[in-house]
């Protein structure tokens, strides 16, 4: 069965890059989610004027990772204990967030994050929110990291992040 998982937790270049390569996962489309205005751009959303945060939707087969799975992955490749701010990338576009499409997400995430609580030092900030409407990135952002390697962001931040998921979960590397 196919369902759909919504994560923010920081550039949505990182998480697409990292959760395209999890075995099972089917598709993943970068995006805002979470704001106030229909039909959010990219500057606008980096203004941090629209409420959005920049996420994933991953679209992922159930028989082969479960949502728990996706969300341990989730929780090791960025830091929910950081306020609107992953690394060097700074406002609330950037926060931690789960956004749940039904109640077993939404429990789920609960067990998740109490589980994970207890693994950090500092406390958690990870939102817990209703998935609302998604609006799926310009097409310029779609596959960044594949596409674009080199860049320099892509380089210092993308790349480390999918060499340490990598390392992390071996096991869950599409073939």
């Amino acid at each position: 069965m196919t369902e759909i998982a919504t994560l923010a937790g920081g550039c949505f270049w990182c998480l697409e890059a990292i959760f395209q390569r999890v075995r099972g996962v089917k598709k993943v489309t970068s995006g805002y989610i979470g704001g106030h205005i229909r039909h959010p751009q990219y500057r606008q959303v980096c203004d941090g004027n629209t409420g959005h945060a920049e996420a994933v939707q991953i679209e992922y087969d159930t028989s082969i990772i479960s949502f728990e799975g996706l969300l341990e992955v989730f929780f090791d490749i960025h830091n929910p204990t950081t306020r609107n701010r992953q690394g060097n990338d700074v406002g609330s576009q950037y926060r931690s967030a789960i956004f749940y499409h039904n109640e077993n997400q939404r429990l789920a995430s609960l067990a998740i994050l109490e589980k994970v609580s207890l693994a950090w030092p500092m406390p958690i900030v990870t939102e817990l929110c209703a998935a609302d409407t998604f609006w799926p990135a310009e097409l310029e952002h779609h596959d960044y990291y594949n596409q674009h390697p080199s860049q320099p962001y892509c380089m210092a931040v993308v790349g480390p992040k999918v060499q340490k998921f990598m390392q992390h979960f071996a096991g869950l590397l599409k073939e």
